[in-house]
């Protein structure tokens, strides 16, 4: 009896994994291809690294973590398209993005704009998926807690971004220059920074009834899978 009830979590894992699978498989051929398109002569390859690199290690540790802890399509999408926004800025550099330089130049803006989508972004992503961690794991329960701890982690990633970017400029110098993008702004980290914050209150405010659904669906396919647990 024991081992045909392991079978049958197996069976239905494996269900499971077979119905997500054509999502994600068509991410992957997407991010393979965006990738691959953004390392094409970019605008130099030492902030193409240091732009890309974030979406790399997110998609080393969510290949290894997969098998133990599937989040929903809906936050692999979002992880996806925020990967594209940093692929992007790395063949560009987010201060020279054409489309954002049109916007700027359209409307007689004071700068190009992209590097501010890449830190809402920055906010709106991680703002979902720690709090699918959370409350997939019972970390946090309680939906007041769960805002403001999620709230906080996601200032606190935009926060050591900006601590990394000093960095990186203090060591390398104006090669980093474009890496940094500040565009002559001197207050350009402390508006990014709030910008992400922006980008996690509405992930937060506007999508969290419809993310639940998402994590509604998956818990349920997860507990035929392991009707045990």
């Amino acid at each position: 009896m024991g081992g045909n009830g392991g079978g049958n979590r197996m069976h239905h894992k494996q269900e499971m994994h077979r119905e997500q699978k054509p999502a994600l498989v068509l991410l992957l051929c997407g991010f393979a291809i965006v990738l691959a398109w953004s390392a094409i002569h970019p605008h130099d390859y030492f902030t193409w690294g240091l732009e890309i690199f974030p979406a790399i290690l997110a998609l080393a540790a969510l290949v290894f973590t997969y098998s133990r802890f599937p989040f929903t399509t809906f936050v692999y999408t979002l992880i996806f398209l925020h990967a594209c926004i940093l692929f992007v800025g790395g063949h560009y550099t987010y201060a020279e993005v054409p489309l954002f330089n049109w916007i700027r130049d359209h409307f007689h803006l004071a700068r190009n704009d992209y590097d501010r989508l890449g830190h809402f972004a920055q906010g709106f992503v991680p703002a979902l998926v720690a709090r699918e961690v959370l409350l997939r794991r019972k970390i946090v329960l309680r939906r007041g807690w769960l805002f403001f701890i999620v709230f906080s982690i996601c200032l606190a990633v935009s926060a050591a971004y900006e601590l990394l970017e000093w960095r990186v400029a203090v060591a390398s110098g104006s090669s980093a220059d474009a890496f940094l993008g500040t565009q002559g702004d001197p207050w350009d980290t402390q508006e990014d920074m709030a910008t992400a914050g922006v980008g996690a209150l509405t992930a937060l405010i506007f999508f969290s009834r419809w993310h639940d659904r998402f994590i509604r669906t998956l818990e349920e396919r997860l507990a035929v899978a392991h009707p045990d647990s």
